[in-house]
């Protein structure tokens, strides 16, 4: 076994290992705070987070990859470059949040937002001053120690969010949680910082180099966003902040296994391939399709599991107020299979350099929801609206796997038998629900359908 290798191996360990310890202390804390807070709250903050993370991504040039798949990677000039861009950035998106403030307001009719979304935002001038150590851990797959700190800081964040909802239940305890979890990570990104603190520099080479790979980022993260927040942006104008609420709990642990297979292929394949990007493409494809399939088995039994059983997660872990999410959930889940098997093999064409394919992807998933979303909720209300949302990765399978296969990279016959494996073991677990008397997962959309 190849010293890579035994790294990759380490590094998907540590990041399964941190996956699990951080949904566990997210869904613990989720389970906490909706008993202590109103859904509408978590209406409110889902559509202020909403637009900090277009922010983000709408400014994304790709610093954090770039340092990854860079042969001046561990350059001193180009990490402070890449440091710069990262803290002008930061400023300029809290400059951004507060000229969108007021039309914010106004288009939701939330008078709230119009303190909410400048304080909140201000996350990301915290968040620029984050030291590059991060991305150089991630370089090198020393992903241990990421994991143990980045697990101190979410539990941290979130016991001081509990403390305050506990004291003074309300929309500032959100808030501040917010604002501590960037300043915990802030001190964090410098404490792990073993070489020279960064400081400001302009390293003309490096800022083309980052800039050069950072305008695809850019365009392929502007899409992402559109098409991954559309959802709540045109929810968040068709139902009531309480439903948003509801929805939102739904949509977090539905995607559960989607920003499982998110993590490892980000923070463990993409560096992986970036180094064997030298190797014959059939070779290429060969490793990238054995590592996967083992993604893809590992993944497709906990999502059936969700898929089946999911609305007994809901009805028995939260309360009467978010009882509509027993339905969505399992609908959610399913919905996101398509993303699963792109994200386990999109890293591919990142590394080589070709985002535009998941940006064009994005473009025809972002159209589908605006167009559906009203669509289905005129004629079918909120049932229809989560079955448009669920299936929203369809127009972005078809590209990824088009750019795919133009790469010589193709993956769709291991798609097929996986899709086939996950359809049989929903049809068992189903059958044996069934039978048992306990009905469908999904039962509750009927109650929803004109």
């Amino acid at each position: 076994m190849t010293s890579l290798s035994k790294q990759a191996i380490q590094a998907t360990m540590w990041t399964l290992f941190g996956y699990g310890g951080s949904q566990v202390l997210r869904l613990g804390g989720n389970l906490i705070l909706t008993r202590l807070l109103v859904p509408e709250l978590f209406g409110l903050m889902a559509l202020v987070n909403t637009f900090i993370i277009g922010l983000n991504l709408f400014s994304d040039v790709g610093i954090h990859p770039s340092i990854i798949r860079s042969e001046r990677g561990d350059d001193p000039e180009f990490l402070n470059t890449a440091w710069t861009i990262q803290v002008f950035r930061g400023f300029g998106l809290w400059i951004i949040c507060l000229l969108i403030t007021v039309p914010l307001a106004n288009f939701y009719n939330e008078p709230k937002l119009l303190w909410i979304t400048p304080i909140v935002g201000f996350k990301t001038v915290i968040a620029g001053f984050e030291s590059t150590s991060l991305a150089s851990l991630n370089r090198h797959l020393n992903l241990k120690i990421l994991t143990i700190y980045d697990f101190i800081v979410q539990g941290l964040s979130l016991g001081i969010m509990i403390i305050l909802a506990w004291i003074s239940p309300n929309i500032w305890a959100l808030i501040i949680g917010a604002l501590v979890s960037s300043l915990f990570g802030l001190i964090r990104s410098h404490y792990l910082n073993s070489g020279m603190p960064n400081r400001l520099a302009l390293d003309q080479s490096a800022f083309k180099e980052l800039i050069s790979f950072g305008r695809w980022i850019f365009i392929s993260t502007v899409m992402t966003f559109l098409a991954s927040q559309s959802d709540r942006l045109i929810l968040g104008k068709l139902l009531t902040l309480q439903i948003l609420g509801v929805y939102t709990v739904a949509s977090a642990l539905a995607d559960l296994p989607k920003s499982l297979v998110g993590s490892v292929m980000g923070k463990v394949v993409f560096p992986v391939i970036s180094k064997q990007l030298d190797l014959p493409r059939s070779q290429l494809q060969k490793i990238i399709l054995e590592k996967r399939k083992i993604l893809l088995l590992l993944v497709s039994f906990p999502l059936a599991i969700l898929v089946c059983f999911g609305d007994q997660l809901i009805l028995n872990l939260y309360d009467q107020r978010y009882e509509q999410a027993a339905w969505m959930l399992p609908i959610l889940t399913l919905g996101i299979w398509p993303f699963i098997l792109c994200i386990s093999i999109e890293q591919a064409l990142y590394a080589l350099g070709k985002p535009l394919y998941m940006a064009v992807g994005n473009v025809f998933k972002f159209l589908w929801m605006v167009i559906f979303l009203p669509l289905s909720f005129s004629i079918m209300g909120i049932a229809g609206t989560i079955l448009v949302v669920a299936f929203n990765d369809i127009p972005f399978y078809i590209f990824v796997n088009y750019g795919l296969w133009r790469e010589g990279l193709s993956g769709l016959k291991q798609d097929l038998w996986a899709t086939y494996l996950l359809i049989g073991i929903i049809f068992i677990l189903g059958g044996i629900r069934y039978t048992l008397g306990y009905g469908l997962s999904i039962e509750g959309i009927f109650d929803y359908l004109p």
